[in-house]
Parts: structure tokens; sequence; C-alpha cells
């Protein structure tokens, strides 16, 4: 047996995956120093809600916003900017991981215009499905939406390769199904807000989008979905 003792010990990340985890995690590791004092000195401990104001997304002033038609784009880029600040260390790492598994599978088969497609415009559709709830008024943080929109082109793949192989296709929306149901559970027993709405539009959007975006698009999908 030979091996190829030049390749790297894992494989690379596509360049797109990083441009889109690498402003998360200096993000969090800009916070995380200066929550420990090692930056920033005593000013530091409330860099985190500093960036929650200047980063996050707010449901109301969206809802201001349409009612009196302006749109100013220093409000406006809120959009897409929010999934770069997160409530905790932790709540980024998770977002981060998610991202660095799932967005590496999905850049190996999108081009790179694609993923970011999916990324943002997941987050888009997010931020939008979370103003619609009239009762909200937390501010959305946390790059699940787009995360979630990553899963849900992930999804879009492993729902053609099974059309393609004449496999169950319901197989592949088992991975959401779990994670909606461990977001289920946690909101049940620890109270937690609406930003599974946002997360399930980010999914349906990147599952939506994948048609128009992937490889050959529609087109190839249907014709995966003929041959079976």
């Amino acid at each position: 047996m030979r091996h190829d003792y030049s390749a790297p010990p894992i494989n690379p990340l596509p360049g797109v995956v990083w441009l889109l985890a690498l402003p998360i995690i200096a993000m969090e590791a800009v916070l995380g120093l200066g929550q420990t004092g090692l930056v920033g000195g005593a000013a530091a401990e409330g860099w985190r809600l500093d960036a929650w104001q200047r980063f996050a997304f707010s449901p109301d002033l969206m809802r201001a916003m349409i009612e009196t038609g302006t749109y100013p784009w220093q409000a406006m880029v809120r959009l897409v900017s929010y999934p770069i600040v997160h409530a905790s260390f932790l709540h980024a790492l998770m977002a981060v991981v998610i991202l660095l598994a799932l967005g590496k599978m999905v850049a190996e088969v999108f081009r790179p215009w694609a993923v970011l497609a999916v990324f943002f415009g997941s987050a888009l559709a997010g931020a939008l499905a979370y103003t619609a709830l009239p009762f909200v008024r937390a501010p959305l943080i946390g790059a699940y939406p787009a995360v979630y929109g990553m899963i849900g082109a992930f999804t879009f793949l492993l729902w053609v390769k099974l059309a393609a192989t004449g496999g169950n296709q319901y197989r592949a929306f088992s991975l959401i199904g779990l994670l909606l149901a461990i977001q289920l559970l946690f909101g049940l027993f620890f109270q937690g807000g609406y930003d599974w709405v946002a997360d399930l539009a980010g999914f349906a959007t990147g599952f939506l989008l994948s048609f128009a975006v992937s490889p050959g698009g529609w087109a190839r999908v249907m014709a995966k979905l003929r041959r079976r």
C-alpha cells in the first residue's frame, strides 16, 4: 500500500468557507480577550454589548423602516451583519463548527458565489421571518440562520443524491428534523426565544436557493429525477 506523504493531514477547507468563518472567529476572539481583561482594560467588559448595538438585527427598527418607507443603509446592513456577533463563546463556537463542517461539503460542489448567496440569502430571509412575528422585540444575533441555510444546501445535495440512486429522499431531512427537535426541547426546558423561526427560514431558503445556484440548477435536478 502506497502512502502520499506530501498530502495534508486533513482536507483543506475551501477559501470561501474561511471567508465566512474568519469574521466570526475574529470577532469572538476580540470580545473574549476583552472579557478576560487581557486587552482593553475595564472598558472591554462592555465590548460585547457594544457589538450587539452595532451589528445586531432589530425587528423593531425594521418594522419602523417599513412603516416610514425609509431604508438607510446603516440599518439595512444589519440584515446581513448580525451573524458575526454571538451571545457567548460557546454560542459562536457551535455556529463556527457547523459552518466549517457543512460549509466544506457544500463548497466542494457549489461555486464560491453560490455559497455566499446561500449564506447571506439565508441570513436575510431569517431576519425578515423574525420581523414578521409582531410580538418579537429582542434583537437577532448569531450565525445560525445562515448556518441553517448551509444545512438546507447540504440537505439539497443529499436529496438529489438519493433521488439519483433510488433511495428514500425523506432521509435527506433527518438532520434538520433532529436539530429542530433539539431546539424544541431546549426551548421547553430553558424558555428559549423565537430564534428558531429565523433558523427554519434560513434552512428553507438554503434548500430552495440550491435549486437555482447549484451546478446545473433546476435542469440537473429534474434530469436526475426523470432517470429514476
